[in-house]
Order: C-alpha cells, then structure tokens, then sequence
C-alpha cells in the first residue's frame, strides 16, 4: 500500500509540473493583469468546471433521464441525485489540480490540506444544493444553466477558502514572527529541531519544516 502510495505520488507530481509548464507557457498573454498562481488557478479552475459542466449533462440526460430517486422515506428530484452524483468526482478532479498545479508552495500536509478542503467542499456542497433548489425548483430555471450560475459563485468562494485555508502557506508567517520576535540562544540554552514524518501526499519534496 505505501509503495502504491508514493508511485502514485511521483505519478501526480510529475503530471502536475507537466499541466504547470503547459500553463505558464501561455502566461505572458495575462503577466500584467494577474499574477501566475492566480492564473493557474483561473485555468485549473476553468477545465474542471467545464468537466464538471459536461459530466452534469451527460449524467442528468442519459443515466439519471430525468426520473425521480425514491427512497421509500425520500424522493430526490433529478438534478439533484445528479449533483450527488458527479460532486465526488469533479471534486477530486479539482483537488488534485490546485494541490499539485497551483497551490504546490503549501507547506501544510497532504491529510491537514484534504481534511480543509473537504471543509470548504462541504460549503459548496450546501451552495450547490440551495441554489439548485431555488432556481431550478423555486424559480423553474433550467437545470444545467442553473448549476452554470451557482458554479460562479462556488468559484469565487473556492478560490478565497483554497488560498487562505486549504492550502496556506505557514512559511511565509512562521518569517514574518521570526523577524518580530528573535530568539537568542546562549551557550546554556539547548536547541532541538523537532522533525515531522514524510509525507506522502505533498508534491513538495521537502516534508519537514519548523
């Protein structure tokens, strides 16, 4: 299992720095309006809604076919057991796109950025659902425009929870309190480093920091 564990990493990372340089070769066009993370995150973001977009019409017409799940004690609507349906999928999808494409600096580990991103999920999951229901039920707006809609609004939220949550940089503030604060050890100080475990899930190769 852990030998599957660490192919598959070196599998993702070399597949993500692939995807990045494909990105940043395109990345001029937009140098003055951007910066790359955000760029990253803009085309990262986009071919997953777009996957997420086409997997929610395909499902909803031909395997869901506008029938309603019962349940026996629940009936479901049709665009909504098609959300449940796909929302797993295009979520690892993205995941895996921001963690080894964009937001490869993150030096939070692999568990800790999967637990927070299933966080801000989880919030769009409710998004999704909610809005699903207005629109669609409340406001009889066709289905794969409505989810086209709400997408938007995910996207905005997505992006403010993955950069400052999901995959925070605590590098850059562990300086910053550095440099406010110093430590001085003298001769009769001891000092030790303490060191964390590899992990499997960080793109980086580095896996222990302060």
């Amino acid at each position: 299992m852990l030998i599957f564990a660490v192919i598959m990493k070196q599998l993702l990372t070399k597949t993500g720095s692939r995807i990045q340089m494909v990105i940043d070769f395109t990345y001029p066009l937009c140098r003055r309006f951007i910066s790359p993370q955000l760029y990253r995150y803009g085309v990262c973001g986009s071919a997953n809604v777009l996957f997420d977009w086409a997997l929610y019409f395909l499902v909803y017409n031909f395997f869901v076919k506008y029938r309603l799940l019962d349940l026996g004690f629940l009936t479901i609507s049709p665009h909504i057991t098609t959300l449940i349906l796909i929302f797993p999928v295009s979520t690892l999808t993205g995941f895996l796109l921001q963690k080894y494409v964009t937001f490869t600096a993150s030096d939070l580990r692999g568990r800790t950025q999967l637990l927070r991103y299933t966080i801000i999920v989880g919030g769009n999951l409710l998004i999704n659902y909610a809005g699903l229901k207005i629109l669609v039920d409340g406001l009889s707006f066709y289905p794969t425009p409505s989810k086209m809609i709400i997408t938007v609004i995910t996207i905005i939220c997505s992006y403010i929870g993955q950069k400052k949550f999901t995959f925070r940089d605590t590098s850059a503030s562990v300086i910053s309190s550095s440099l406010e604060s110093p430590s001085i050890n003298t001769p009769f100080q001891s000092s030790s480093t303490p060191t964390l475990d590899p992990d499997i899930f960080d793109p980086a190769s580095q896996s222990s920091h302060k």
